[in-house]
């Protein structure tokens, strides 16, 4: 009797240790059966369907995978956040992993998950728990490490499982090439050629009354009846100085009559005065 009793108390410690063992496998379900809809769900529900439907995280396939297909897809973290999926890694006899959804946030340490197929409650699996307990128990607080409520010893669980991280529901738009905003690239345009334009010189400013009345007398070029000797000094006093000193005559009066006959020299000579 007494050897009957431990193999039972044996039976029910292994039990309250670990989550069912299929609690990882997909399953369909049937159109138009959703947690939202009404519709009844599966007696026997998987984990998979049921995280789907409650976060909105359109992953598909085994729990194991969910964490490296959101890459790209959904934004990823190490913080817990209401909606999001709890990715659990494959551990002992968990091997397809699990996933949660995370109904409600505690703490830094603490949340309360919605999932389905943990537990075994009045000894049937694929059962769905809302509102359980999970404890992170990372050394770092990084929820790498999570215990989980068990309906069985009505508590937290003893093994602390490793967790792969959060899956939030927004869309990750920096990763992927379907969500990431496109990029314009703007060309450069080239400056259009400056091309040297010959500025317009100004007018000159009008002559005064002076100026103009000195050359009023200037016409048509008239033959010369001025001898040959003053011709030959006019020459010699438009030659340079070293040559105007040797003429005899001062340069004044040489000037003086050469400008009585030239009507260029007479108005140059009106200004001298």
């Amino acid at each position: 009797m007494k050897v009957t009793t431990s193999i039972f108390a044996l039976a029910i410690a292994c039990v309250a240790t670990s989550p069912v063992l299929a609690d990882s496998a997909d399953f369909d379900v049937p159109a138009g059966g959703s947690v939202g809809s009404g519709v009844e769900l599966p007696p026997y529900l998987q984990c998979v369907p049921y995280a789907r439907e409650r976060t909105g995280v359109k992953i598909y396939g085994d729990a194991l995978t969910w964490w490296d297909k959101a890459a790209g897809r959904y934004k990823r973290g190490n913080r817990p956040k209401k909606g999001a999926v709890m990715a659990f890694t494959p551990y002992r006899n968990m091997q397809l992993g699990h996933v949660a959804a995370v109904a409600k946030v505690i703490d830094s340490r603490t949340v309360l998950l919605d999932h389905a197929n943990w537990s075994p409650i009045n000894g049937r699996r694929g059962q769905i728990e809302r509102g359980v307990k999970a404890v992170d128990v990372s050394p770092a607080n990084d929820w790498s490490e999570v215990r989980v409520w068990y309906d069985p010893i009505q508590g937290l669980g003893r093994t602390e499982w490793p967790v792969a991280g959060f899956i939030y529901p927004d869309r990750d738009t920096s990763g992927n090439a379907d969500f990431a905003p496109r990029t314009t690239i703007a060309a450069a345009t080239p400056a259009p050629a400056v091309v040297p334009v010959a500025s317009t010189p100004r007018p000159a400013r009008a002559p005064s009354r002076e100026f103009l009345s000195a050359f009023a007398d200037i016409g048509a070029p008239k033959a010369s009846s001025v001898p040959r000797q003053s011709l030959t000094r006019r020459t010699v006093a438009s030659a340079p100085a070293r040559v105007a000193m040797a003429a005899p005559t001062p340069r004044r009066e040489t000037r003086t009559q050469a400008a009585s006959n030239d009507p260029i020299s007479a108005a140059l000579a009106r200004y001298d005065r």
